[in-house]
């Protein structure tokens, strides 16, 4: 069921969006050569903590997820590009890394990923991740009242296919509100003019990733992160999105952390 939020309901979630932002930039600035994913998760876990929230993935058990998550975190390293469950990595020169990150605050929920390169950047994982970030810009622009998710999937495809890169739909964006996955499905491809209207008070996670010469995925041994086929790299970008009369309001936006 597709719920529309008031105006008062979209205020009340800012709280989750700024703790999202904040802590997925904290985590940005302490993660490099040789941090553990199994630290970038313990530190999550205790800023969840220390803000009084409530995570959504530590007991997340989706059709799937071979078990409930069991950390807070998404941790995706190089050919891993969704649901990377945090394990017993040091993180390498060159790593490309993807952070996705779910909370509750007072009852209501926002989702946002960011992806970045520790220590020295291929030009490729560079180019990859600014074409998901100017996907996540272009979808954003059209969550516009009046048009409908069509046009946002066909916003995120065209940047894609521009720039090379093929589409898995099998994962997209989102409904967000009292629970982190709900209806409307977004998906990253689609046909503009089509698809459910965008009203006032709908509030998506929008979340376009790629990879870089694939759009095929496999499932890791540990039940839960999904690898390109092709053992090429991903990137993920993700931002929790309401729609307005006033156009949209980006809930997790970065930027005044100094972060995109």
């Amino acid at each position: 069921m597709i719920e529309l939020r008031t105006p008062a309901e979209i205020d009340a979630m800012r709280p989750a969006g700024r703790f999202v932002a904040e802590t997925l930039a904290a985590l940005r600035e302490d993660t490099t050569v040789g941090t553990n994913l199994l630290t970038i998760d313990r530190r999550a876990h205790e800023l969840i903590r220390r803000a009084g929230a409530e995570s959504c993935y530590i007991d997340y058990h989706p059709s799937f997820g071979a078990s409930p998550f069991g950390k807070v975190i998404c941790t995706s390293i190089n050919d891993a590009v969704l649901h990377g469950l945090p394990h017993d990595y040091a993180l390498r020169d060159g790593d490309l890394v993807s952070l996705d990150f779910a909370v509750s605050v007072d009852g209501w929920v926002a989702d946002s990923a960011l992806s970045f390169v520790v220590g020295t950047p291929r030009d490729e994982d560079l180019a990859l991740i600014d074409t998901t970030e100017r996907a996540l810009a272009a979808a954003i622009d059209a969550a516009v009242v009046g048009q409908k998710i069509g046009d946002i999937s066909s916003a995120i495809a065209a940047v894609a296919h521009a720039d090379g890169y093929s589409i898995n739909t099998d994962f997209g964006g989102h409904g967000v509100g009292r629970v982190m996955h709900g209806d409307p499905h977004v998906p990253n491809d689609g046909k503009a003019g089509r698809g459910y209207p965008l009203r006032e008070g709908l509030v998506v996670a929008l979340e376009p990733w790629f990879l870089a010469t694939t759009d095929k995925l496999v499932t890791d041994a540990d039940g839960w992160t999904l690898r390109s086929a092709d053992g090429s790299r991903g990137a993920h970008a993700e931002h929790t999105v309401a729609m307005t009369s006033a156009g949209p309001i980006v809930l997790t936006d970065r930027s005044f952390l100094g972060v995109d």
